[in-house]
């Protein structure tokens, strides 16, 4: 069994990596995103550091046919690509922080690209 500091160091360093992944690009906005364990937030932020476009699972309709988490994370991701292009926002990089890309990060990315942005 790991333990708390393995795991948080593991987070850490993954953290790390993709913020020299986002740093190299800083003339796009970036979509940062947290997860907690009932919703999902998401933000898009210019370069200067200022909220533009943000988003949660709590604030959004959940549909009647919905699965779970990663659909209604999904239907999240489509409908802060629709706020983005009403801002004229098309090309973002993708901020995921220490998550890993699966599960509800993975469904609002793909929702967010069908619904139009660029990564």
């Amino acid at each position: 069994m790991k333990t708390r500091e393995q795991l948080k160091d593991r987070s850490y360093r993954r953290k790390s990596r993709v913020t020299i992944k986002v740093s190299a690009n800083r003339n796009r906005h970036i979509l940062y995103v947290y997860r907690s364990n009932k919703y999902i937030y998401a933000q898009i932020v210019d370069v200067s550091g200022r909220t533009i476009v943000g988003i949660s699972s709590k604030n959004i309709e959940t549909p009647a046919d919905a699965k779970g988490k990663i659909d209604i994370s999904f239907k999240t991701g489509k409908l802060l690509a629709e706020k983005a292009k009403a801002r004229k926002i098309s090309e973002i990089v993708f901020n995921r922080g220490c998550y890993r890309y699966h599960g509800r990060i993975k469904a609002l990315a793909q929702g967010a690209r069908e619904g139009g942005l660029k990564f």
